[in-house]
């Protein structure tokens, strides 16, 4: 018998709620509220390793709204950026922006989107995602033209870039889970909410 148990996203993320919409899921959206800059800087403060703090960071949103919502199946999301062991956050500025393009060019970098679900006070599922993304050498120029033409919509996005919206130029390689890039590994959400019954095929 399938469940009806409302879902709650814990995010405001445009994209998140576009991907789990477009999946045909019913769910309502809320913001977390959770100081993850601060939260970040504390648990790096005390060697916490970047694919482990990421986990930390989505169980930390999902548990901050499932407070409020105990009835519900709540979804937490977070990603983080990872360059050279070094964690990269979203920038504040054009000119922090440039900086962190220089940067990842002519790198690799990693992002990794770790997803946990709770009910009440129980954590019923966790996965993280990851994806390795080969930067081009991209010139001074071509990265100042970029900022400046797309600041306004990449500002929210760690990296600052998004290739769903056909930036996938700024790349010679992309190895792993496209939808971990987007912020949320979608078909292992999926996969799990099928397993309870919570959506509709």
């Amino acid at each position: 018998m399938p469940e009806t148990i409302p879902i709650v996203l814990a995010s405001t993320s445009t994209i998140r709620k576009q991907l789990l919409q477009e999946a045909g899921v019913d769910f309502e959206t809320v913001a977390s509220r959770y100081d993850e800059e601060r939260a970040k800087a504390a648990l790096q403060r005390n060697g916490v390793e970047v694919p482990e703090l990421v986990v930390i960071l989505a169980k930390e949103k999902a548990r901050k709204v499932s407070g409020k919502r105990p009835e519900a199946l709540v979804i937490g999301c977070d990603q983080v950026l990872e360059i050279d062991g070094v964690m990269l956050s979203k920038a504040g500025s054009k000119e922090d922006a440039l900086d962190q393009m220089k940067r990842l060019r002519g790198n690799n970098h990693r992002l990794y989107s770790a997803v946990v679900m709770m009910e009440g006070t129980r954590e019923v599922w966790r996965h993280i995602g990851k994806a390795t993304l080969f930067m081009r050498d991209l010139s001074d120029e071509f990265l100042e033209c970029y900022i400046e033409r797309y600041w306004d919509s990449v500002r929210e996005t760690v990296g600052n870039y998004k290739i769903e919206n056909g930036q996938t130029q700024l790349f010679e390689k992309i190895e792993g889970d496209y939808y971990s890039i987007l912020g949320l590994p979608l078909k292992n959400v999926l996969s799990y909410l099928d397993v309870r019954g919570l959506i509709t095929k």
